[in-house]
């Protein structure tokens, strides 16, 4: 089927969310808790577009809204825009300390909170990106705790977690920077926990925890084929891959 998006008409799969639909035509949304690999949030509120369907107009969530018939989105009406910087003057005063938010700020031009009290070192925006992410890879070492102004994301009893295999996972999908990770001479710290890093057989870069290799192959039953990081994983099957083309080439 196809929708309009700010006068372009693009084509969309039943049931695909608009936000990706508009990225896949170059139409750009601003949205700081989507991830390809975590689909789906509408935490942030960043990606609010508004929908004309007939006579009706509504503000959605493109990340989590699905395409079910044909529509017309609008992504950037004075309204919307107006919305948008409510938005970020929120989030600007719930993370002042994180250089991302600092620069929507700049480019939303947020004026300095004066109303709210707020904790200049804060990062985090409660999105719950990184306690998805620990969840899907099973881990469940961290969560949201507490309600209201002292919600945040946590260990439980702010403790070191014994359920965390270091993987980074929490860390690499938080759009603000909020959870630290350090790595330094084949060790990584995160948590307050301190991992040793296992280095690839073939390139001889540190990758992947001891106690992750082990989640992996162990408890969910994957065979690693070997202690290879992903760029050489990929260029061993290549090679593999190479190999058996020419094999059958020749005969």
């Amino acid at each position: 089927m196809n929708i309009i998006i700010d006068g372009k008409e693009c084509s969309a799969e039943h049931g695909e969310y608009i936000l990706n639909v508009a990225e896949r035509n170059g139409i750009h949304i601003p949205a700081l808790c989507h991830s390809e690999a975590l689909p789906g949030q509408g935490n942030c509120r960043m990606c609010i577009v508004e929908i004309v369907d007939g006579s009706r107009r509504k503000i959605v969530t493109s990340c989590s809204y699905p395409v079910t018939k044909e529509i017309e989105v609008i992504t950037c009406s004075e309204r919307i825009k107006e919305m948008r910087r409510t938005i970020m003057r929120l989030l600007s005063a719930r993370a002042p300390g994180s250089d991302f938010i600092k620069r929507l700020s700049e480019e939303y031009n947020i004026p300095p909170e004066t109303r709210f009290k707020i904790d200049n070192e804060e990062k985090c925006i409660l999105c719950g990106l990184c306690v998805r992410a620990c969840d899907e890879v099973g881990a469940h070492a961290i969560s949201m705790v507490n309600r209201g102004t002292i919600k945040k994301v946590s260990t439980p009893f702010e403790e070191t977690p014994p359920e965390c295999i270091g993987c980074g996972a929490c860390a690499y999908v938080c759009p603000t920077g909020a959870i630290e990770i350090e790595e330094h001479q084949g060790k990584r710290r995160i948590w307050n926990k301190t991992f040793e890093l296992l280095k690839c057989t073939r390139c001889g870069d540190h990758f992947m925890t001891r106690e992750q290799y082990e989640y992996i192959k162990n408890k969910k039953g994957i065979d690693m084929d070997g202690l290879l990081c992903d760029k050489c994983r990929k260029k061993t099957t290549g090679e593999k891959l190479k190999e058996v083309l020419q094999t059958v080439g020749k005969q």
